[in-house]
């Protein structure tokens, strides 16, 4: 069982920065891929980016801007999120992959219960 709690949500000015944590209890990170999803209001959930053994990968809507990244011990991943646009708004999940592709939702087994991003202009 793995328990996944995300933080460092909050408001922000468009152009600006924020570092999204999703922090891991029971089984080590290290061992997963794992994934930052949003869902704005009104919209279904969208992936954002991923981060495996091999190295990254981004939605083409983000890349450039963010990045994943995951600390020595395999704990704790992070979003660094910079020149945020309005658009960027949603709330934001991590969560563990279990198989299939990375894009997909349905890939994904554990989710933690989101931080929200608010940009305003």
């Amino acid at each position: 069982q793995v328990q996944l709690v995300e933080s460092g949500g909050g408001l922000v000015q468009a152009g600006g920065s924020l570092r999204l944590s999703c922090a891991a209890s029971g089984r080590i990170l290290r061992m997963y891929a794992m994934g930052w999803f949003r869902q704005a209001p009104g919209k279904e959930r969208e992936f954002v980016a991923v981060i495996d053994r091999s190295g990254t990968d981004y939605a083409d809507s983000v890349k450039g801007r963010f990045t994943i990244s995951r600390d020595d011990y395999g704990n704790t991943i992070f979003l660094q999120m910079n020149s945020l646009k309005l658009e960027d708004t949603a709330v934001y999940y991590c969560a563990t992959h279990r198989s299939g592709g990375y894009f997909r939702e349905g890939s994904y087994d554990y989710w933690g219960q989101g931080t929200q991003v608010t940009v305003s202009s």
